[in-house]
């Protein structure tokens, strides 16, 4: 199945867009762009050709990795701007791409319910951390200029050891501290870790991760609001992969509750180029407190002339950004609006069904051993049962690679023993304390995976059966 069935539509929504487009400058002298001749469309055709080296992101039967198509209206919006090419540093480079912009952002911000906010897209979740830390970094050194407050400059930054490996690195790039925070069994922050840690170190910055990439955890943000009344930290949600849950109504409570803490956080980070049906990249960094903006502060004369009107550059550490990321966004947001109970919310729901599913199959299967918690959000991963966990992961690398033969794509990650039952593994009893074990991953955030899970379960049934077959005893 080619990834658009409904290609010459898109094609044909996309010609009539640009049509209306360029009526817009018919006033201008023609000035025609350069042909495309049998040159070019060898070129393409060759370009189309290495692409298959890629596996189909697109298909429901990809569930590995966290790739998820972008909507058709995304990547016609998207080649619509690209005719243009607008760049959002400057209102002079991109005046209808940046209100577009300013739109979709206050639009996100609404969903977190931040009515107050400062906010731009960025080109990803690295970058958009890298702020949030960044402005975390100057609030600290600006408030160590006031002796009343007596805090220190080079406050530590502290995420759990499931966090995203980013906060590490961007810490070491600004020059801070960085500390890993141990996390309980189902892969979240342990507060009690964190308060003991919190008694003994100076810590300037908690990040709390609504959606771990290796597992879907979920901190609890809404206890983490509870500690930061006795601490004086901020607190910055990196929601980078979950972020659009807030609008799932399937929730568990926990993590229900730590979503609806969000308008509380100090800042935040979502990607809609995850979830939000974007093409890469697309990042969106929001700070409660529109006032950060002053730490922005620059000039840039040659760049900044024909508005005196706020420029999104700024607003940024990034220069030049991609105005069509803006468009695309907007077009989507317009089509489905990020709304509880919308279409756009139905289909994060359904990728959560789907892992609920795929789960409940996967443990009524005795070759498999679950993890102690169900999915939180639509990532679920299970070891093959075998007596040590070197064996299960040995099995798990053997399973990956004949699903893929299957057409079955599937992924695999290293993660702490502890998070499945004590005893799944009684031949190498005891396990050391940081003992780990490779185990197959899904990531189902397609809304079509809740249609595929039988499939899937079967393809990887029979997967597992083969490789069963061979290292059999």
């Amino acid at each position: 199945m080619p990834p658009d069935t409904n290609l010459d539509e898109l094609l044909a929504r996309l010609h009539d867009a640009q049509s209306t487009l360029d009526a817009g400058f018919v006033r201008l002298p023609p000035n025609p762009a350069p042909a495309l001749d049998e040159n070019a469309a060898a070129i393409l055709a060759e370009a189309a050709t290495l692409l298959h080296n890629n596996d189909p992101y697109f298909h429901p039967l990809y569930a590995g990795q966290m790739l998820k198509p972008p909507h058709p209206i995304a990547r016609a919006a998207y080649a619509l701007a690209m005719s243009i090419n607008p760049n959002n540093h400057a209102l002079d480079g991109g005046r209808a791409s940046s209100a577009m912009e300013l739109e979709s952002v206050a639009a996100l911000a609404k969903m977190f319910g931040w009515p107050q906010h400062l906010g731009h897209l960025t080109s990803g979740g690295t970058v958009a951390n890298l702020e949030a830390l960044w402005i975390a970094g100057a609030l600290e050194r600006e408030n160590h200029r006031q002796p009343a407050r007596q805090l220190h400059p080079a406050r530590a930054i502290a995420a759990s050891s499931q966090a995203h490996y980013t906060h590490s690195r961007i810490s070491a790039v600004l020059g801070l501290p960085f500390i890993s925070i141990p996390t309980d069994d189902t892969g979240r922050m342990d507060l009690d870790a964190l308060e003991r840690i919190l008694a003994t170190q100076d810590i300037g910055t908690v990040v709390a991760t609504l959606g771990t990439t290796a597992v879907g955890a979920v901190d609890p943000l809404d206890r983490l609001l509870t500690l930061q009344k006795r601490y004086p930290f901020r607190i910055h949600v990196d929601a980078a992969y979950g972020g659009y849950f807030t609008l799932a109504g399937n929730l568990p409570t926990a993590a229900r509750l730590a979503f609806d803490a969000i308008p509380y956080a100090d800042s935040l980070v979502v990607d809609p180029h995850k979830h939000g049906l974007q093409p890469y990249g697309c990042g969106c960094i929001l700070f409660r407190d529109p006032a950060v903006g002053r730490f922005y502060q620059h000039d840039s004369p040659y760049t900044y002339f024909t508005s005196h009107d706020l420029h999104l550059g700024e607003i940024s550490l990034e220069c030049s950004r991609a105005g069509a990321a803006a468009v695309a966004l907007w077009a989507t947001q317009r089509l489905l609006p990020c709304v509880p109970g919308g279409a756009f919310a139905r289909g994060l729901e359904a990728g959560r069904d789907a892992a609920l599913a795929l789960h409940r199959t996967l443990s009524a299967d005795p070759r498999f051993v679950l993890p102690i918690a169900p999915p939180t959000l639509d990532i679920l991963f299970w070891a093959p049962r075998a007596a040590t966990p070197q064996d299960s992961s040995a099995l798990s690398q053997a399973i990956f690679d004949e699903a893929r033969r299957r057409d079955l794509y599937l992924a695999l990650a290293t993660l702490p023993v502890r998070f499945f039952p004590a005893t799944t593994w009684p031949a190498a009893d005891p396990l050391p304390a940081d003992a780990s074990v490779t185990v197959l991953r899904s990531v189902l955030m397609k809304p079509e995976h809740l249609d595929w899970t039988g499939e899937i379960a079967r393809r990887l049934d029979a997967a597992t059966t083969a490789v069963l077959a061979v290292n059999s005893p």
